[in-house]
């Protein structure tokens, strides 16, 4: 298969309809080639892949997420993300895409490493959608940037399992398995803080676990609340109830016009935001499992 047929058998999955549309099908296929270079240059020996993007990928969490987010599985104060750079470069080139890689200035004290991947919008529109008279129109000046982030301080009590994808080549992955996954969810719902909104995105998922029946990993919960502290005492051992607790708490003061407008562009069935209230969240934490 040549590399531009690659591209072709992954957009296939998709039937963009509008360049909004066109332009997340670039994004998430740009994500599984960013993911195809890390690994290729070892990447996951160090670090695990987790949030939005990995539920997409890997659990069919029916949402556009925009990040690639990792945590590193032990701590390690001579790691650094861009050393993983050249990597993601030469994968990108071989399928022929023009991205930069740049690093978000670090902090010598910070818990995490961030960096962006960007390209620009018209020539992205092109190798994708050679095709389309529609794509050809897009703003030449424009960039598709794609955030990515690593934990530098995870807690332990993580579980991780490896994933394989075929495309765009057959690579493997270290991630975070679903409890874990879920932990870290109940975790950002419970001490992620905006001062202008709610992260929608947060709930969405968190319903899309409950939909599930997914279990969450307490004890990995356990201790990224310490981590963050002020919902846990240090030397406290979280029980079910005690989380079931702060759930409700958290669901009875949440905007949730807020986080119905964060989620809004982010998922294609927007009828089942009508029922986002305070009602609907706290009917969920009965069936909680851990």
């Amino acid at each position: 298969m040549t590399m531009n047929s690659v591209i072709q058998t992954m957009i296939a999955k998709y039937n963009p309809q509008n360049d909004e549309e066109r332009e997340s099908a670039i994004k998430e296929i740009i994500q599984e080639i960013a993911l195809a270079g890390l690994s290729r240059a070892g990447f996951f020996n160090k670090a695990a892949f987790c949030g939005g993007t990995c539920l997409r990928i890997f659990h069919g969490l029916n949402r556009f997420s925009e990040d690639l987010d990792f945590a590193l599985l032990e701590k390690d104060p001579n790691f650094n993300l861009d050393n993983y750079f050249p990597s993601l470069k030469k994968e990108f080139a071989s399928y022929g895409l023009d991205m930069s890689v740049e690093l978000k200035k670090k902090d010598e004290h910070a818990e995490a490493q961030s960096a962006f991947l960007k390209g620009n919008t018209l020539m992205l529109m092109l190798s994708f959608f050679p095709k389309s008279e529609d794509a050809k129109r897009a703003v030449s000046n424009q960039k598709i940037k794609i955030k990515f982030e690593i934990d530098l301080d995870n807690p332990s009590g993580g579980v991780t399992e490896f994933k394989y994808k075929m495309l765009p080549a057959p690579y493997e992955v270290q991630i975070f398995d679903e409890p874990t996954l879920f932990a870290s969810k109940i975790h950002a719902i419970l001490c992620r803080e905006y001062k202008h909104h709610v992260k929608g995105r947060d709930y969405y998922d968190y319903l899309f676990y409950i939909g599930k029946g997914s279990k969450f990993n307490i004890k990995y919960l356990e201790n990224k609340l310490k981590n963050s502290g002020g919902k846990i005492g240090d030397s406290e051992t979280l029980t079910l109830e005690k989380v079931k607790e702060l759930l409700k708490e958290k669901f009875e003061t949440t905007n949730y016009e807020s986080a119905k407008e964060d989620v809004t562009n982010f998922v294609n069935d927007k009828d089942g935001l009508k029922l986002w209230k305070k009602e609907l969240f706290i009917s969920t934490i009965d069936s909680l499992k851990s």
